[in-house]
């Protein structure tokens, strides 16, 4: 298959991967982009540029078009894992979540917290912002759009166990969810959209995001994001 490495290396740019000169030649730089955008979606992460990388790159949303300052922050650590660096995921935690160890303890709270504290050092959190479900308190109330902040059972909806990351696209059943904890580490993943619980948006902060839609190739789906 033939594969036009100028325009994907255009599209690595402009999603936040850095694929050296656009000069539509592949090489190691090329390929370590390429890497670093299949571990961010949990694609298999090798340089290979099949019809499912493609698809995926022709449907991300831009990070460079968000105007979003949370989600420029989470795509900027897109791929952290929680086991190959794991130093350099506690450091970026924010002071209020640091003290967990990402490795023992679900952090896709940890992640949500410190994008915002990114964004406004002094912006308030729910009480306890590990726990997935007490994020349903944070802010104002929004239908989904790309940037807000979705909550979603797990395990049962009425029970303790949730999840929490942030819209980043959706198909016809799924979100397409940018969120820590995710396949244990910081990834794009579908989660079905009957399990949300609420869609937030920080409070005296006009709502600027908007509905992505977006195919469902190439994003795997899952029903557990420890």
């Amino acid at each position: 298959m033939s594969v036009d490495y100028r325009w994907v290396q255009t599209r690595l740019f402009d999603l936040g991967f850095n694929p050296g000169p656009i000069d539509g030649v592949r090489g190691p730089r090329t390929d370590a982009a390429v890497v670093a955008f299949k571990r961010s979606i949990g694609l298999r992460a090798r340089p290979y540029v099949g019809p499912l990388t493609l698809e995926a790159l022709r449907s991300a949303p831009d990070a460079k078009a968000s105007s979003i300052p949370w989600m420029d922050e989470a795509v900027r650590v897109r791929g952290l894992h929680e086991q190959r660096n794991t130093s350099a995921l506690s450091r970026w935690f924010d002071a209020s979540v640091s003290w967990i160890d990402p490795r023992e303890i679900p952090w896709c709270g940890a992640f949500v917290a410190t994008c915002f504290r990114k964004w406004q050092p002094e912006i308030e959190l729910p009480e306890n912002p590990l726990g997935a479900r007490n994020w349903k308190h944070f802010g104002q109330p929004t239908h989904p759009v790309f940037g807000s902040c979705l909550i979603f059972w797990r395990g049962s909806p009425s029970g303790w166990k949730g999840h929490v990351g942030f819209y980043h696209g959706e198909d016809p059943s799924y979100f397409h969810v940018l969120g820590g904890n995710q396949r244990n580490a910081v990834t794009i993943t579908r989660i079905a959209k009957e399990r949300l619980l609420s869609s937030r948006w920080p409070s005296d902060t006009p709502i600027s995001g908007k509905p992505v839609y977006v195919t469902p190739d190439g994003i795997p789906t899952t029903s557990n994001e420890a």
